[in-house]
């Protein structure tokens, strides 16, 4: 990749990492579905106002609306209703850990559907992400897994349909990308409202401040301008490539404690960290130079 994708790579980490501690947060006070459909409807109507603002209209052909539909159930109301109900009964870590399953699922699907081959390199970068997102966050993180074995299927589940998600999106890459986003999230919206008005009951809740701080944060900035980013990426970059984001998102959690919160970075940390490194490296396709050779880039995807 580029060195504008790799950038635009760590900043869609940063947005969808804390999209973890927002939906913490706002659990406290808000059940799943509420949370998912504040959440959609917030980003959907700032999505269709900056679409407005930038000079571009919201197609009308029904088949692309229909696509919309696909996609929003695939990359929002199906992963992130699996997430906020898995993330009630599992700790930030395993989920994080399971949703670090994404870009293995991804590769697969973008071979057998997609038109990015699954090569050796890719296999070995992926499982080398994988295992450094386990020792970065900690064996304790995974001392409870299968102890909420439902939970834990969920946030599987997200995983396998974010993979599905990347390799159809990629069908709108001839749009620009807040039209695109803004189609999935009114669509989202759409099928997580009668869920959360017959599930959560939501006009009977009453919340505080920090959990519409939450929400917001969530629905701006991991959800609409997270969303933008992945799909400039998408176009460009692949559906595997734009996956490293889950891979990711811990060590920027954990740069984030260091640099901000003075928090101490243990040594396997460090080794989890470097994993990842190597595992994004493998995929992006570099070699190390030969012979004086200089190294040399490919783009994935």
């Amino acid at each position: 990749m580029t060195a504008r994708q790799w950038a635009l790579l760590g900043g869609l980490a940063v947005l969808w990492g804390a999209s973890f501690f927002f939906s913490k947060v706002a659990l406290a006070e808000l059940p799943p579905f509420t949370l998912v459909l504040g959440r959609f409807g917030l980003a959907a109507l700032a999505l269709l106002a900056a679409a407005r603002l930038s000079g571009h209209r919201m197609p009308r052909s029904p088949q692309l609306w229909a696509g919309f539909l696909v996609l929003g159930a695939l990359n929002s109301f199906i992963p992130f209703a699996l997430i906020a109900w898995g993330q009630v009964q599992l700790t930030s870590g395993l989920a994080s850990i399971l949703n670090a399953t994404t870009p293995l699922f991804t590769a697969l699907v973008a071979h057998v559907w997609g038109d990015e081959r699954l090569t050796g390199h890719r296999v070995a970068g992926v499982l080398a992400g994988f295992a450094g997102v386990c020792i970065l966050i900690g064996p304790g993180a995974l001392g409870s897994l299968g102890v909420h074995t439902l939970a834990e299927l969920a946030i599987l589940g997200a995983a396998v349909s974010y993979a599905f998600a990347g390799t159809y999106g990629r069908h709108f890459r001839a749009l620009p990308p807040v039209v695109a986003v803004a189609g999935m999230m009114t669509t989202a919206s759409a099928l997580a409202l009668p869920v959360a008005l017959v599930m959560d009951r939501p006009w009977t809740l009453s919340v505080g401040a920090p959990t519409w701080g939450a929400l917001f944060g969530l629905s701006l900035l991991s959800t609409a301008l997270g969303l933008v980013i992945y799909f400039l990426l998408l176009a460009t970059a692949g559906a595997t490539n734009v996956m490293l984001a889950t891979l990711l998102m811990p060590v920027i959690a954990l740069l984030l404690g260091w640099l901000l919160l003075s928090e101490q970075v243990a040594g396997t940390a460090l080794a989890g960290m470097a994993l990842i490194c190597s595992g994004l490296l493998a995929i992006d396709g570099r070699r190390l130079p030969r012979r004086g050779l200089a190294p040399r880039s490919e783009l994935v995807g």
